[in-house]
């Protein structure tokens, strides 16, 4: 039906769509024809630029759509995993890879690899208010899980088990900002953590789900620290707690009353056993404190800061020393990781002798081998004495604590002028062997995962580098590392990548 609107004169309305009369007088310059295949690919000199990909991964976790800030392993089944990220979601996951071969590999090996499936989620650990910053399983036998966002929000899960599922136990939020989470050893307290807060206070508490009532319960709160709490360690016996601060200060907390019943007390009658403040010139370390590890001898603590300082405290003796572990992490920089680090009291090191001999507190030595901040430590386990330090000018040096931390060996380069994230030795179960406490775990902003050994004698040229695994993006731009685990003896690295992606890394058996 014809539109009555329209003047009787008008064209047909499928004219109107075509080219206007003027349009078509329009002359368009042509230029030459443009290849399909040119593009970004090409470089400055015309040809194509080749990218090579390589993974050496045996299995993948990718349900979270966000950097992986942070890592857990369960104490008892290393196999399972827990993770927590920028999506607002944590989650644990079996870690197993699947039977078969073990792709996708190199392009070289396998121009065309087949696609893999993600290893499958155990849990969804729900009811998160923000980016999940921290995550731990509570010690002896990981009865729970705990998460930290952002927002401050802690959460309780059960672990699940064969036949029961994961449940939200109780929730706190106490602080702004939670920054780390760390399980106590202590025999005596089951089910304890510690954790640290972008407003300086430390909070502990005791987890109970056969408590409806009071799941949660605080055991202590510390508020000394003047600035964002960036670290934290457990002594191997869990009754004390160190924890450092951008402020510098470091303080060594009483939790459970030990070191009072030991006639150890506050000479400022508090419960910090240890206090060492940027007002001391000798401790003072311009720019702050971003880590910590005590020996599993608990005779020392070592902090770690700006500008590669490293001060090394005496601590008291509460009980007798064991080759015990103790957690330990950095927070600074784009440190999320969470995982324990530990610490090996010293055979024979002077330093550990003088802390027994009464000298808790003193600080023992002032290390510096290192341009940036030392983001990470951790010391190895007993015969060996030796401390790791990694920093964010990419390299890791190695100090001996048997001869007054002299500089044993220097990675300058261990992760290509990208910031070393996590160093952590392989370690093993309390009264066993351990064939490789020689070797040496890295991981960093360049996204690859290497292994040093950390003997003299070694290959010079490649600074004792045992092997590397590749797979994530690297770069430093959203593709690095920001933790692993290597729980069950070492032979298995897991990864938690700020590309999204967890990786594992199957490793030779020592």
């Amino acid at each position: 039906m014809a539109d009555p609107t329209r003047p009787s004169d008008a064209p047909p309305e499928e004219d109107e769509e075509m080219l206007n009369v003027s349009d078509a007088e329009e002359v368009v310059e042509q230029g030459d024809d443009a290849a399909m295949d040119s593009g970004d690919e090409e470089d400055g000199d015309g040809t194509l630029e080749e990218i090579q990909l390589q993974n050496d991964s045996a299995a993948h976790f990718d349900h979270h759509k966000d950097s992986i800030f942070c890592i857990a392993q369960h104490p008892t089944q290393p196999e399972m995993v827990a993770t927590g990220a920028g999506d607002d979601i944590a989650y644990l996951w079996d870690s197993t890879p699947p039977d078969g071969p073990l792709l996708p590999r190199s392009y070289e090996s396998n121009p065309q690899p087949v696609e893999r499936k993600s290893l499958e989620v155990l849990a969804r650990l729900k009811e998160q208010d923000e980016s999940v910053n921290a995550i731990t399983f509570t010690l002896p036998q990981g009865e729970y899980v705990v998460t930290g966002t952002l927002a401050g929000k802690m959460n309780v899960y059960t672990t699940p088990t064969s036949t029961t599922p994961s449940k939200l136990v109780g929730s706190a939020k106490e602080v702004e900002e939670i920054n780390w989470i760390l399980p106590s050893p202590n025999a005596a307290h089951p089910n304890t953590i510690a954790f640290g807060a972008n407003d300086g206070s430390v909070w502990v508490y005791t987890l109970n789900a056969a408590d409806p009532a009071a799941p949660l319960t605080i055991v202590q709160t510390f508020f000394l620290h003047q600035a964002p709490c960036t670290a934290g360690c457990w002594s191997p016996d869990g009754k004390l707690l160190a924890t450092v601060s951008e402020d510098g200060s470091l303080f060594v907390w009483d939790v459970f009353g030990d070191a009072a019943a030991a006639g150890i007390a506050d000479p400022n009658g508090g419960q910090a056993v240890v206090g060492l403040t940027a007002e001391d010139e000798r401790f003072r370390v311009d720019g702050g404190l971003y880590s910590a590890a005590i020996s599993p001898g608990g005779g020392i603590v070592a902090v770690g800061g700006a500008e590669g300082q490293i001060r090394v405290v005496g601590l008291p003796r509460l009980s007798q020393p064991a080759n015990s572990t103790a957690g330990a992490k950095g927070a600074g920089a784009k440190t999320k990781a969470g995982g324990g680090k530990q610490a090996p009291g010293p055979k024979g090191a002077s330093a550990a002798s003088a802390a027994s001999a009464g000298q808790a507190g003193a600080i023992l030595a002032s290390l510096q081998a290192q341009s940036d901040g030392v983001e990470t430590l951790d010391f190895s386990q007993p015969p060996l004495t030796l401390l790791a330090a990694g920093s964010v000018d990419g390299s890791i040096a190695i100090f001996d604590a048997a001869h007054n931390f002299a500089v044993r060996r220097q990675i300058p380069a261990a992760h290509d002028e990208e910031a070393v994230i996590q160093v952590s030795f392989v370690k093993t179960a309390l009264g066993t062997a351990n064939p490789i406490g020689h070797v040496l775990t890295s991981c960093g902003n360049d996204g690859v995962v290497r292994r040093w050994d950390v003997r003299g004698g070694t290959a010079a040229a490649g600074k004792g580098l045992l092997s590397e695994w590749r797979g994530h993006r690297g770069g430093g731009d959203g593709g690095g590392i920001l933790g692993f685990v290597q729980g069950g003896g070492g032979r298995r690295v897991v990864t938690a990548g700020d590309d999204g992606v967890a990786l594992v890394f199957q490793t030779e058996a020592p």
